[in-house]
């Protein structure tokens, strides 16, 4: 913990890792695809990587601005331990500028300007012991930018038979996912939009780093992951669109990755745009049905249908839930009653 003159309070600063110093003595952050360049007391776009003295330190380490326990169908996933609770906690900060962020409050606050809360991995890990839960997620804000606490989080988890869980932009370089998502379980990943345009005017950041994400995941980990698109109104929400991001799924990572469509609400810069129609996360669901996706679902909306798991081969209904609840679950060691393995991570 070190104390912080220029902003008149104490900080725990870790020694970052994924950084080197260029040529004209600035630092090149490479955790994220955004790539920052910092000059000495500079922090990055995220607010909490930060060149202090020549060397780049991580102001996120070790820090929280609170926890939950959370129904693991919220983060969402409904293919990883459904009907079980979550340990649920983020920092301050973000590597992505959305103007839709509805966690803003959080993601777009600095650490002073956050009510911030000291505690070490192995408390992170007892306390979801304490609380019986059997996963831990990181979520809120993006955990990329936190990487080096998320390492040790989830290496702590492992030895103590917990679960860990990325819920992520996924806008990190091929350099420093390999060691963040080491000892993850599970990654609910944000695919915001099938456009560049998107990414670039609405989020500040690019679409082929998170492409690139999710391919590796796919191909080259053990990783549970599933997929959430956030329908904008105008923006990211048309039928050729919702055609395109769902061929793309089905060619480059399979049939069988689930994705969500969930609804938008007015926040943060974009209030200028109505509520999602559910009609339009039902269209949604059906281009991705048609398109050959096996679990397709809705959320931030009442649609218990668009929320039900079936079986692929039978169409028997495997899991019903309403909202973020299970009311059934038919799941058998992970088999339908006919016989078909559904994908996922089941008790």
């Amino acid at each position: 913990m070190l104390w912080d003159i220029k902003r008149g309070i104490f900080s725990i600063m870790r020694e970052a890792l994924w950084w080197h110093t260029e040529a004209d003595g600035k630092i090149l952050c490479t955790l994220c695809s955004r790539f920052c360049r910092l000059g000495d007391g500079q922090a990055g776009f995220c607010y909490i990587r930060r060149n202090v003295g020549g060397k780049l330190y991580s102001l996120g380490y070790g820090t929280s601005t609170g926890f939950a326990i959370d129904p693991i169908e919220k983060k969402p996933l409904n293919h990883f331990l459904p009907g079980s609770e979550i340990l649920s906690f983020g920092t301050a900060g973000c590597n992505l500028g959305c103007r839709f962020c509805q966690n803003w409050s959080i993601s777009k606050a600095k650490l002073d300007e956050a009510e911030s809360y000291h505690i070490a991995p192995e408390q992170v890990v007892e306390l979801a012991m304490r609380k019986e839960v059997p996963s831990i997620a990181f979520t809120y804000n993006d955990p990329v930018i936190w990487g080096e606490f998320v390492i040790d989080i989830s290496r702590c988890a492992r030895e103590r038979g917990i679960n860990t869980v990325m819920v992520t932009a996924g806008y990190i370089t091929p350099e420093s996912r390999p060691e963040v998502f080491r000892s993850i379980d599970a990654a609910n990943v944000d695919l915001k939009a099938f456009t560049e345009r998107f990414y670039h005017k609405l989020t500040f950041s690019h679409l082929a780093p998170v492409l690139d994400t999710l391919v590796w995941l796919k191909r080259e980990t053990d990783i549970w992951f599933e997929i959430t698109n956030l329908m904008i109104p105008g923006e990211n929400d048309d039928a050729d669109e919702t055609q395109r991001l769902c061929d793309w799924v089905v060619e480059n990572l399979g049939d069988s990755v689930p994705l969500h469509f969930t609804a938008f609400h007015p926040d943060f810069k974009l209030t200028d745009k109505p509520r999602t129609p559910a009609a339009t996360l039902k269209r949604a669901r059906a281009i991705a049905q048609a398109s050959g996706i096996k679990y397709c679902y809705v959320g931030n909306v009442h649609d218990d249908e668009g929320q039900t798991t079936r079986c692929p081969a039978c169409q028997s209904i495997l899991i019903r839930r309403s909202w973020h609840e299970i009311i059934e679950n038919k799941l058998s060691n992970g088999r339908c009653a006919c016989g078909q393995m559904i994908p996922g991570r089941f008790v």
